[in-house]
């Protein structure tokens, strides 16, 4: 390969492709990035969610707000990135959590953050899904292959993402004139790995792990990499092919190898030209319990950790209310009890 952080995966993942695992490992250790090659047919796919992405954001501003949920945290948002903190880069978004239908057994009990997704239309609805698909698929073997590029079973990560809480940010950045600041908003994702694909001029830019460097443990009070490292170097930005998908560790990953593979940082810069993204988040299952692989220590709930993240982040969303005026809160302390002591996140709205 002439670029040693691109890839083609094989369409099974075997106990034969740990070379490639340990590859796979080395880019994101070096690069905190790897890029996959996709072929005709997986590509179309993102051509075709880029095109339902401008459809709708193009559509009316009353017509998108009406499409937004107060039983999860899909749909609609016009407002600064949240993961920003206090940068402002005018995004408008589109957010798809687990699409759990009015009558599942968990939505009429309370759970927290259970409900449909308020697709605007059926083609947009299976555009993204299918965009879904390819980008978990992806996930799925670059999962396996770190496994085994880890000295781990293939199926050591992706046990933990059966019936996994996958979701999606659509995003789009209107044209903006270049900031003398340049790019803003540093952060790590929340969960554990990352599957980009971007449309227009690059806007996004990623720092490599440093020798010597420490990274909070984003999942844990008191530690945040909200803005770390924004105005050090080194940052390099990601390129962009409609063939291409980029595929970064977020904190969970860090978590899971007990910092072997730490999250990337990453932010964005405005550009000159329109660009739209789609972020997709390839997760453990909402009822899974974590802890550093072959490490004892308390565990940490995905569930738990899903809703403190999203509640900060969303304080004002009708579904933050509706957790607290709820009490849904109390569901989520039911469904941890059953992992042992309490830990990770604590469930709580910073002012």
């Amino acid at each position: 390969m002439s670029d040693p952080h691109t890839f083609r995966l094989p369409a099974v993942v075997t106990p034969s492709c740990a070379g490639l695992g340990r590859e796979l490992v080395q880019s994101l250790r070096t690069g905190g990035i790897l890029h996959v090659r996709v072929d005709a047919v997986p590509a179309q796919k993102i051509v075709t969610a880029m095109t339902a992405s401008r459809r709708f954001f193009s559509m009316p501003l009353a017509y998108k707000a009406r499409h937004v949920s107060d039983l999860s945290f899909s749909g609609y948002l016009a407002s600064r990135d949240p993961s920003a903190e206090g940068e402002d880069d005018h995004a408008e978004t589109f957010t798809v959590c687990k699409d759990v239908p009015y009558g599942d057994a968990r939505v009429r009990r309370g759970w927290p953050c259970h409900g449909p997704v308020p697709w605007p239309d059926p083609e947009y609805r299976l555009a993204m899904r299918a965009f879904m698909d390819v980008a978990g698929g992806v996930g799925e073997r670059v999962l396996r292959l770190v496994a085994l590029g880890l000295g781990w079973s293939a199926d050591t990560l992706t046990r933990l993402t059966a019936d996994g809480w996958h979701t999606l940010r659509v995003a789009r950045f209107p044209a903006r004139p270049a900031r003398a600041a340049g790019p803003v908003g540093a952060h790590t994702d929340h969960g554990l790995l990352t599957v980009v694909a971007q449309s227009g001029p690059c806007g996004m830019y990623v720092r490599p792990p440093v020798p010597g460097e420490k990274r909070p443990r984003n999942w844990v009070e008191g530690e945040s990499t909200a803005g770390l490292f924004e105005d050090e170097e080194p940052w390099h930005p990601v390129r962009h092919r409609p063939d291409l998908l980029s595929v970064f560790p977020g904190d969970l990953m860090q978590l899971l190898t007990d910092g072997r593979l730490p999250a990337t940082p990453h932010k964005t810069a405005p550009a000159e030209d329109e660009r739209h993204t789609l972020a997709y988040s390839h997760e453990p299952g909402f009822e899974t319990s974590l802890t550093p692989i072959g490490v004892d220590g308390d565990p940490l709930h995905y569930g738990t950790h899903f809703t403190a993240v999203f509640m900060r982040r969303h304080p004002d969303r009708p579904v933050t209310r509706r957790i607290l005026d709820e009490g849904r809160l109390e569901v989520l302390e039911r469904l941890r009890a059953g992992y042992g002591p309490a830990s990770g996140i604590p469930v709580r709205i910073r002012a």
